[in-house]
C-alpha cells in the first residue's frame, strides 16, 4: 500500500480537490497520512482566550475536518491516519518520511489564499509565490469607497 502525506486546511476544498484527482483513475488502496493545518489565530487573541481554550478549539476543528474528510479518503479500502500540525511543515514532512518511508508522496491540498504565501510542505514543493495582483483589504475597501462616492456625487 502506497503512503501519501496529505496537507489540508479546509475540508471542503480538500474534498473537491481529491474528487477532481480521483475521477481520472480507479482508486487503488492508499495509506493516507493526513496533516491538518488549523487556521492561525492572531497574536492579539491571547489577551482574551486562554491557551487551553485555543487548544480545545483546535481539537474541535480537527475533529470536524476529519469527520468530513474520512469518508472521501477511506474509499476503495484505503487507510487514514490523521494528525494535527503542531510544528513547521517541512519538519513534519521530514519526520513523517522517517516513520512511513522516504518514498511517501506529499500532496498539498491546502486552500490558496490571496496575497499570502503558504508555507512549503516539502523540499520538492517550493513555496507558493505571492500574487503580484494581490491587494490588501484596506486598499480594496478604500477604492470601493471612492468609486461609490463618485457615483453618488453625480
Amino acid at each position: 500500500m502506497e503512503n501519501t502525506i496529505l496537507y489540508v486546511d479546509d475540508a471542503a476544498h480538500a474534498c473537491q480537490w481529491l474528487s477532481e484527482r480521483q475521477a481520472d483513475a480507479a482508486p487503488a488502496p492508499v495509506h493516507w497520512i493526513v496533516v491538518a493545518c488549523a487556521p492561525r489565530m492572531t497574536h492579539r487573541i491571547s489577551k482574551w482566550v486562554s491557551h487551553s481554550a485555543r487548544e480545545n478549539w483546535r481539537a474541535k476543528w480537527f475533529a470536524k475536518t476529519m469527520e468530513q474528510l474520512e469518508p472521501v479518503l477511506a474509499q476503495g479500502g484505503s487507510e487514514v491516519t490523521a494528525q494535527l500540525a503542531t510544528r513547521p511543515l517541512l519538519e513534519t514532512t521530514r519526520q513523517l518520511r522517517l516513520v512511513h518511508g522516504a518514498a511517501a508522496q506529499v500532496i498539498d491540498a491546502r486552500r490558496p489564499k490571496a496575497g499570502v504565501a503558504l508555507e512549503p510542505v516539502a523540499p520538492e514543493h517550493p513555496p507558493t509565490p505571492q500574487s503580484r495582483w494581490a491587494l490588501p483589504g484596506a486598499a480594496a475597501g478604500l477604492g470601493a469607497l471612492l468609486v461609490l462616492a463618485t457615483e453618488l456625487g453625480e
